[in-house]
């Protein structure tokens, strides 16, 4: 076995043109020949740097740095070192930080400059050694060194904290396979070339967003990274300057750009695609994007870290009949949805069961954790906890996540069906549908609202509307307007705290 081919950072790399562009980042372009060349020496510093004795091959090195150059060498560089990555999101505490670090082994953290010396502290208290971005771009050349064999299907690449929206972060265990897997796919489905450049607003901590460094590095391709999505007008001007061909975008990237930019009226040459993940963006959005943008392929897709980054798409193709659907799995994805006997419903009819999924992108459990592995993978399938209804061509149409799903007076309520029609409303960028605790109910619909800047929307005109378009035990019983919602560091709507903001 040669580790040259088998290891994935390698395989990542082998493509581009030498003098391509393979990451812009501001006024700076990394192009493929520098790449590769940072990303060796960050290995071979990482090789020449282990202790005698020490872990080694398959040592967990933890990346804390913003989107960038230097994030992308590090995590390329831990891989092909055969060792793995643990990108960590970087508003952890140093609390969390401890937790993880402790849970998973780890000796080692690649930091940026600004987040190494946020923690400088608490990594010499810990014993942790931490290399930051100065002493890497600082450290002199070093010669060829013997790297590790990988064995793509048993080793891991790296390990995936899941966002913690719903509860504590859990390792998600990725092996090289998983990721050549789910990349090889989602090329495949949206057709990218060496020409394809992506707008990268997402985190690199993110599955999504690393998704998008596998997929643009596999053919050639180039990413332009942008950290400033807070000011959206100047995220859609680099998108033109940099003449870039797609952009990714969780459900809140895309209600934002709608409703609080020029995202509709803006002209972009060589746009061709666009992909959302991360959540299902409501009906009345995509319609909208559809209309702005007719000539562009709106790939919607549907994944989770446990299964690498994506499991399905809805070709762009069927939007207008199948919209709402999460389509099909991917080409290497088997998605079934079961009822609880284990049996598959009935496909064209009302009955749901949960999405389970198998296939070679997904991951092989969870870290040092075999009670949840055991409860989500089994027989070498995920159970999604998503559930659905299939209709008669096969498509899937998630109803709810069943820890989401509200119990209101003996009626199970969807959230996501009141959330889709309360988008419909003009005056709305964001809505979150949440139970609260009733007396007489159980729980009670809770609503909550981000409107666009200036809108004069009421409590009373929202279940006004929801009256003419809902069950009456789907109207909700309180609604709440916030200047902002909360976000997780993936762009995701926490909805634990839209709960403790009721309590």
């Amino acid at each position: 076995m040669c580790s040259v081919e088998m290891n994935l950072a390698a395989r990542l790399l082998a493509v581009g043109d030498p003098a391509a562009p393979a990451l812009f980042f501001g006024e700076s372009v990394c192009r493929y020949g520098e790449l590769r060349e940072r990303v060796e020496q960050c290995a071979r510093r990482l090789v020449a740097g282990r202790e005698p004795g020490g872990p080694g091959k398959g040592e967990r090195v933890a990346i804390l740095a913003e989107n960038g150059f230097f994030f992308v060498v590090a995590y390329l560089g831990i891989i092909r070192a055969g060792m793995v990555a643990v990108p960590l999101q970087t508003e952890l505490t140093t609390g969390t930080l401890d937790r993880i670090a402790r849970e998973a082994g780890i000796r080692k953290v690649m930091a940026s400059r600004r987040l190494g010396r946020r923690i400088a502290d608490w990594a010499t208290q810990a014993g942790i050694e931490v290399i930051d971005e100065a002493a890497l771009a600082a450290a002199e050349p070093l010669g060829p060194v013997d790297f590790p064999e990988i064995d793509p299907a048993r080793e891991q690449a790296s390990l995936m904290y899941t966002s913690g929206s719903t509860g504590t972060p859990r390792g998600v265990v990725i092996t090289h396979g998983n990721i050549e897997t789910n990349t090889r796919d989602i090329v495949e489905v949206l057709g990218l070339t060496a020409a394809d450049r992506v707008m990268v607003v997402l985190p690199f901590h993110y599955c999504y967003g690393l998704s998008l460094l596998h997929t643009h590095l596999a053919v050639g391709g180039s990413l332009v990274i942008d950290n400033q999505f807070i000011f959206p007008e100047h995220v859609l001007q680099e998108m033109v300057t940099r003449e870039c061909t797609g952009l990714a975008g969780v459900p809140a990237t895309y209600q934002i750009l709608l409703r609080k930019s020029r995202f509709k009226t803006m002209e972009f040459p060589k746009l061709r695609w666009l992909q959302q993940a991360g959540g299902k963006l409501p009906n009345a959005y995509i319609r909208e994007i559809l209309e702005a943008f007719p000539s562009v392929r709106f790939h919607l897709m549907y994944g989770q870290t446990e299964a690498t980054a994506r499991l399905s798409c809805l070709p762009p193709e069927r939007l207008h009949d199948r919209l709402g659907s999460i389509g099909c799995g991917l080409p290497s994805t088997r998605l079934e949805v079961l009822r609880v006997d284990g049996s598959a419903v009935t496909p064209g009819s009302e009955e749901i069961g949960e999405i389970v999924a198998s296939g070679g992108n997904i991951a092989g459990g969870y870290w040092n954790d075999p009670e949840e592995t055991a409860r989500y993978f089994r027989g070498g399938r995920l159970f999604t906890g998503d559930l659905a209804r299939v209709d008669a061509e096969g498509f899937i149409f998630i109803v709810e996540r069943e820890r989401e799903m509200i119990k209101s007076g003996g009626n199970r309520v969807g959230a996501k069906e009141v959330e889709e029609i309360i988008a419909e409303l003009p005056e709305v960028v964001e809505v979150a549908v949440v139970g609260e605790p009733h007396e007489l109910l159980g729980e009670a619909i809770a609503v909550f609202i981000a409107t666009v800047d200036g809108a004069s929307l009421e409590a009373e005109a929202v279940r006004e509307y929801c009256r003419r378009h809902l069950p009456a035990f789907k109207v909700p019983e309180r609604v709440v307007f916030l200047a902002k919602m909360p976000h997780n560091a993936s762009g995701k709507v926490v909805k634990s705290d839209l709960k403790k903001l009721l309590a």
